[in-house]
């Protein structure tokens, strides 16, 4: 079976987005693959976090993860910071890496702009933590969206390096691109992709959003005032942004919805994906409010991460027996 390995940062509640276009596809890959799925909160921290949030947000995405039908029997569901081989690989990672390779990041030099003179060392160091989350799994692919590809580029060149320097030890990891995944994009800007941390609120709508506060934002999203149903993604992006999430929920072709709602308006076709997210949604939710509080919770992450740890630590072994970082 391929190694599947995906991590998602703790930092704020899974969106619709998250799930149209990445978590749903991980159900088809959970069948016939060996999948690691890491709730990377030691990645979170490298902007500041506040304490208690990060803890709740932790067990929230956890909840989340299986809400939306990950099967732990099948999966391998764990918290980055209880296997503590990430960090150690990381460092590892960190030696063989280039400040300059890194500087060139571009998610670093976004977030460094923010930060002005104060930049964390961690937003330059992130890339080779996160080659070492992949590395350590023996990873053959990994579910990114394209805002990835360049860690990705640097994981597969960090992996060749340290073979070529110690010896063949990791597997070299591919992108692995969603089939049927949807790119949802902000209801407010519909040029711009869906975000969890935007902060217009009625920007993003969230997994554990209720059927009110659906409804409104869908209801208030940026259209045109041409109130024609009609998919042209570059003339037309609101429009096209809802007809893409309609068709990723019921699989229906776009010619066909144009078809349905030809002479109906914005109105009717809002109301209409509007009742389609929360039919899609209350699902998980009533299976989220069952996990969130339980034993049950903890005792999936702690056989996760028993069972991650125990991988890990093989390829982490490998690692010191290949530099000398061993004493016996």
């Amino acid at each position: 079976m391929a190694v599947i390995f995906s991590g998602i940062q703790p930092s704020g509640e899974l969106t619709l987005g998250n799930y149209l276009g990445a978590l749903r596809n991980f159900l088809d890959y959970q069948d016939d693959n060996e999948c690691y799925y890491c709730i990377v909160n030691q990645h979170a921290i490298t902007v500041p976090q506040d304490p208690k949030e990060l803890f709740e947000n932790t067990r929230k995405l956890a909840a989340l993860y299986l809400a939306v039908g990950l099967d732990p029997k099948k999966v391998t569901l764990f918290v980055q910071s209880e296997v503590p081989e990430h960090a150690k690989l990381g460092w590892v990672m960190n030696t063989i890496s280039y400040v300059g390779e890194l500087e060139r990041m571009t998610q670093y030099k976004d977030k460094s702009q923010k930060r002005g003179d104060s930049i964390p060392a961690g937003l330059l160091t992130y890339p080779p933590l996160m080659a070492a989350d992949i590395l350590l799994y023996q990873t053959n692919y990994v579910p990114v969206g394209e805002d990835q590809r360049q860690h990705m580029e640097l994981t597969r060149d960090l992996a060749q390096r340290f073979n070529r320097v110690y010896g063949e030890v990791f597997t070299i990891p591919e992108i692995k691109t969603g089939i049927g995944g949807a790119r949802v994009m902000s209801l407010q800007e519909p040029t711009k992709k869906m975000s969890k941390s935007d902060d217009n609120q009625l920007a993003t709508i969230r997994l554990l959003d209720d059927e009110k506060t659906i409804v409104k934002k869908i209801k208030r999203a940026q259209t045109d005032s041409d109130n024609s149903v009609h998919y042209d993604k570059e003339n037309k992006p609101g429009i096209s942004n809802l007809m893409g999430i309609y068709a990723a929920i019921t699989k229906t072709p776009y010619e066909t919805i144009e078809s349905e709602y030809a002479g109906k308006g914005y109105g009717v076709f809002k109301k209409d994906v509007a009742d389609l997210i929360v039919g899609a949604l209350v699902p998980i939710q009533t299976r989220y409010n069952e996990l969130i509080n339980s034993p049950e919770l903890d005792t999936i992450l702690d056989e996760g991460a028993a069972k991650a740890h125990e991988k890990a630590a093989k390829t982490y072994r490998q690692v010191e027996l290949a530099m000398g970082l061993h004493r016996k």
